[in-house]
C-alpha cells in the first residue's frame, strides 16, 4: 500500500497512469463494465449538475445511492426524470445543510442509527463565488461549506464506511489554481473576495482529501479528490450571464466554449476515482480527466493539473487539525 508522507514523494505519484478514459468519457462509459450491485453510495448535492449526472450513473450501475440535499422535496422531480422508472426506488433523498453542523450531526447520527455501511462518499455539493456570506461562528462560506461541512460529515461517517473497502472522492476544481489555503486569515476577515474563496476551498477539498486517505488507508478507506472539468451548471448561479460571456465561458447564445464538458462528462472522473482499481496505489491523488493528474505546467485552468500547493501531505496535515480544531470533529484523533 503507496501512501507517501513527504512532498517529494507525494510529488512523484503525481502523474498519469493510462486509465482507458479521457476528457470525453462520460460517468456511463466508465461505469459500462462495473456492477455495482449491493453497493451503497452518499452523494452530496446529488439532484442538480454533476451531481445529478453522478446519482444517475451509479444507480444505473447497480448502486444504493443516498442523496444529500438542503431541500430534499424541491429535488425529487429532478433526480425522477434523470432516471428510469424502475430505478427510482434505488435513490434516496435526505436533508442536509452543509452550512449547519448541527445538521450534519443530525444527518450522521440517522444514517448511523439506520446501520447503513457507505461503500462510496462522493463530496460533490458546493457554491462558487457568492457575495460575503458568514455561516455559524462566522465561518466564510465557502471554506465552510465546501471544506469544512464536507470534513465534519466524513468524520461524523466514518463508522458507517465500509471497512472491507471504502472510497471518499472530493470535488475539488482547478479553481486552486487561484489560492493557497489563507492561513493567517481563511476567514476573510479582511479584503474579501468571491474567487479567492473558492479557490482556496477548492485547495481545502484537495488537501482533506490527501490527508484522509494518509489516515485511514490501513483501515480500507482511501481518498482522492478531482477536478471535474470546465462545466457550465447552476455552480455559476452567482456569476451574471455577461460576465460568463466576458470571460469566454459561452457565446452570446448560450453555447459552452471550446474545452467545457457537458455534465455527463464533467461527472465521469469522480465516478472513475470511486471505483477503478488502478487507483489502489495512487491514494490521496489529485484527478482529472478520468486519470492522475499531473503537476501543472502553466496557469491555464482549461489544461488543469494540480499545483504544488494542493498536493503538499505537510499542508495537508496543517489543514486536518486547524479544521478539527475549527468543528470539534475528528475521527481520527
Amino acid at each position: 500500500m503507496n501512501t507517501p508522507h513527504n512532498v517529494t514523494d507525494r510529488w512523484r505519484l503525481q502523474r498519469p497512469i493510462g486509465s482507458g478514459f479521457g476528457a470525453a468519457s462520460t460517468a456511463d462509459d466508465v461505469l459500462a463494465d462495473l456492477d455495482l450491485t449491493g453497493m451503497t453510495a452518499l452523494v452530496t448535492g446529488g439532484a442538480s449538475g454533476l451531481g445529478l449526472e453522478t446519482t444517475r450513473a451509479l444507480a444505473r450501475a447497480g448502486a444504493r445511492v443516498l442523496v444529500a440535499v438542503r431541500r430534499p422535496a424541491a429535488a425529487e422531480d429532478a433526480v425522477r426524470a434523470a432516471l428510469p422508472a424502475g430505478l427510482h426506488t434505488s435513490v434516496e433523498l435526505h436533508g442536509l445543510d452543509l452550512a449547519d453542523q448541527g445538521d450534519i450531526r443530525t444527518f450522521a447520527d440517522g444514517i448511523l442509527a439506520a446501520g447503513r455501511t457507505l461503500d462510496i462518499l462522493i463530496a460533490n455539493a458546493g457554491i462558487m463565488a457568492c457575495p460575503e456570506t458568514r455561516t455559524g461562528p462566522g465561518w466564510e462560506a465557502h471554506f465552510a461549506v465546501n471544506h469544512l461541512g464536507h470534513h465534519s460529515l466524513v468524520n461524523r461517517l466514518r463508522p458507517a464506511l465500509n471497512p472491507a473497502g471504502s472510497r471518499v472522492v472530493t470535488v475539488a476544481s482547478s479553481g486552486h489554481f487561484l489560492s493557497d489555503i489563507r492561513w493567517h486569515d481563511p476567514h476573510f476577515h479582511e479584503g474579501y473576495d468571491g474567487w479567492l474563496a473558492y479557490a482556496q476551498s477548492k485547495t481545502a477539498n484537495a488537501l482533506f482529501a490527501l490527508h484522509l486517505d494518509t489516515l485511514g488507508a490501513d483501515s480500507g478507506l482511501r481518498a482522492y479528490s478531482v477536478h471535474p472539468g470546465s462545466i457550465l451548471t447552476s455552480l455559476q448561479r452567482h456569476v451574471p450571464r455577461d460576465q460568463q460571456i466576458g470571460q469566454g465561458w459561452m457565446s452570446e447564445d448560450g453555447v459552452p466554449a471550446a474545452g467545457f464538458k457537458s455534465p455527463a462528462q464533467g461527472a465521469a472522473t469522480a465516478v472513475w476515482a470511486a471505483t477503478s482499481p488502478l487507483l489502489l496505489e495512487r491514494g490521496g491523488a489529485y484527478c482529472q480527466d478520468c486519470d492522475v493528474a499531473g503537476p501543472a505546467t502553466g496557469d491555464d485552468m482549461l489544461v488543469g493539473g494540480v499545483k504544488p500547493w494542493a498536493a503538499d501531505p505537510e499542508a495537508a496535515a496543517r489543514l486536518w487539525e486547524l479544521s478539527a480544531g475549527l468543528t470539534g470533529v475528528d475521527a481520527f484523533a
